[in-house]
């Protein structure tokens, strides 16, 4: 596999995010959101919002984004320590080729280096989605619940969702 790039994106990545996330959200358990809600002003919002209150970058290879990874802070300033709404998104021929790795790598080393009032990041995967929790936890991430039948599944039923936090300071 070629070298993997991680930049910021720019806003004339718009179109080519949202490619990449209709692409995800394509395969089963890839994205909450279904490929119809993938919609330019859903990831204008994401991108110009983790620009102007979090963090956001892209991973290239070969000139192609084949992975994105955004977070941004709450708005109440009582959670300004924190990065939430946390999102990735790998193209699925890229899955399990270390782009994911790479990019949480290089946004907590982000937060490490540069952002010491960030003291928590949080995410929430799909309790069936066990490579993604394995990665997070592999990374520092601990569970810190279970929310009973939060996801509806595609086909019908019901999974639970698992919420997660990087901390600066372990607890």
């Amino acid at each position: 596999m070629s070298e993997i790039l991680l930049t910021p994106p720019q806003i004339t990545d718009l179109p080519n995010i949202q490619l990449l996330y209709q692409s995800v959200a394509s395969i089963a358990g890839g994205l909450a959101r279904t490929k119809d809600e993938i919609t330019e002003e859903y990831v204008r919002h994401n991108l110009l919002h983790s620009q102007a209150h979090g963090l956001c970058f892209i991973a290239r290879i070969d000139q192609h984004i084949v992975g994105e990874i955004h977070t941004y802070r709450p708005t109440p300033n009582a959670f300004r320590h924190v990065l939430s709404e946390l999102t990735i998104a790998i193209h699925p021929d890229y899955q399990g080729r270390g782009v994911g790795k790479a990019l949480f790598t290089h946004l907590l080393n982000e937060i490490k280096a540069n952002h010491p009032d960030i003291l928590r990041v949080e995410l929430i995967a799909r309790e069936n989605n066990r490579r993604a929790i394995q990665l997070y936890q592999s990374i520092g991430f601990v569970i810190e619940g279970r929310m009973v039948s939060r996801i509806k599944s595609i086909g019908g039923g019901f999974e639970a969702d698992i919420p997660m936090a990087w901390h600066r300071n372990k607890v």
